[in-house]
């Protein structure tokens, strides 16, 4: 069974999905899905209460049980390393391959930064360009600079140089 609900985040609007066993997906939208209708489960509701304590900055390491699915083993192992990434800090595409083996894995590395279903709980948002620039993001570059700069406010944020 599927249980899901929205959230309204200072990012827009998070759809949480949980299975029987684990959190499986939170999806930034900056509308309202019309065609929502919410299920009660405990993980749901611990996700909202957690998320909700994240945005008042009173918690920075989640604590829920995460259901992947059937995500292929290489996401998986990225977003296993995304969880270690420590609050108020970030990584590179590049740092993130070489702990898999190989720079030359950053492109798939960022394949599966973006497929991660969990954003905000498994932080994508906390990688970043080898320059530091800020680069994709699901919930889109506003954001994810806004959760950088939530996390850690004294750093600076560069989105890279128009000219």
């Amino acid at each position: 069974m599927t249980y899901s609900r929205v959230m309204e985040s200072p990012i827009g609007f998070l759809t949480l999905t949980a299975s029987d066993t684990g959190l499986r997906s939170v999806h930034i939208s900056n509308n309202f899905p019309g065609d929502h209708t919410p299920a009660r489960h405990k993980i749901v509701d611990e996700a909202v209460k957690q998320l909700e304590l994240y945005f008042w900055k009173q918690l920075e390491s989640f604590d829920l049980p995460l259901d992947f699915g059937t995500a292929p083993l290489f996401s998986k192992s990225v977003w296993d390393l995304l969880l270690q990434i420590p609050y108020g800090k970030t990584r590179s595409y590049g740092e993130i391959a070489r702990q898999l083996g190989g720079i030359n894995k950053s492109r798939a590395v960022g394949l599966a930064n973006g497929s991660n279903p969990l954003a905000i709980v498994v932080p994508c948002h906390r990688v970043i360009g080898s320059n530091g620039a800020l680069t994709g993001y699901g919930g889109g570059l506003p954001a994810k600079e806004y959760l950088l700069m939530l996390e850690n406010p004294a750093r600076s944020v560069r989105q890279g140089v128009l000219f």
